[in-house]
């Protein structure tokens, strides 16, 4: 291999290394990582697409898991042992990551395209995908409600009542906010825009699937 092979190797290494750190530093320091996202060129997108796979996996994971569906799994066939319900989980997860991921990423892209962005589609997607790592995050709870509550959580009626699956369901909601806040960081970092610009860009992004959830919970 020449010399200038070796050299864009260990670039492109050093690159992907590089976002794998950005994905832990997003909760630290968003606006660095998100204006690192400034730079959308083919070869830049491709350097971190193996970080933006992994969580909208897991994050559409964590949406599956909280999901009223998750909540009666047992009802439906009561066989389902802790195995069968990982693999759903998992399936169920990389669906409804790949909706959000290109169903919230083209309302949001409309909504920065209407607001004057400039920037492509991809770009748009990868700032979701980076501000959706505090639902990455909510899995980290997911150990403590099994030990509690075990298998209940998939059935209705269980012993997964009362103030204690209440406090679980708001710091569940409370990494939905923190992803959320992480969005507006990421537009406004992305295109410089301002707080009232920004945040009116996401508006109808999280609008949308969060009344279209609600609607489904509910029926």
């Amino acid at each position: 291999m020449s010399d200038a092979g070796t050299s864009a190797t260990a670039g492109r290494d050093r690159s992907n290394r590089e976002w794998w750190l950005r994905t832990l530093l997003v909760l630290q320091h968003p606006r660095a990582v998100f204006v690192a996202l400034r730079d959308d060129a083919r070869a830049s997108a491709a350097e971190r697409s193996e970080q933006v796979l992994l969580i909208v996996l897991l994050a559409g994971m964590a949406y599956a898991l909280a999901s009223p569906t998750a909540g009666h799994l047992k009802d439906d066939n009561s066989s389902y042992d802790g195995l069968v319900i990982a693999v759903w989980a998992f399936i169920a997860g990389a669906l409804a990551g790949a909706i959000a991921y290109f169903a919230v990423g083209a309302i949001l892209h409309w909504s920065v395209k209407g607001l004057g962005s400039q920037g492509s589609y991809r770009r748009t997607r990868h700032v979701l995908a980076f501000a959706s790592v505090p639902l990455v995050l909510s899995l980290v709870i997911w150990p403590f409600k099994l030990a509690i509550y075990g298998q209940d959580l998939f059935r209705r009626g269980g012993g997964d009542t009362g103030t204690g699956i209440h406090v679980f369901t708001a710091i569940e909601f409370a990494f939905f906010l923190w992803a959320v806040v992480l969005l507006v960081i990421g537009i406004r970092a992305v295109h410089g825009w301002s707080w009232t610009r920004a945040g009116t860009a996401c508006v109808l992004a999280v609008a949308a699937p969060t009344l279209l959830g609600f609607a489904i919970a509910n029926l």
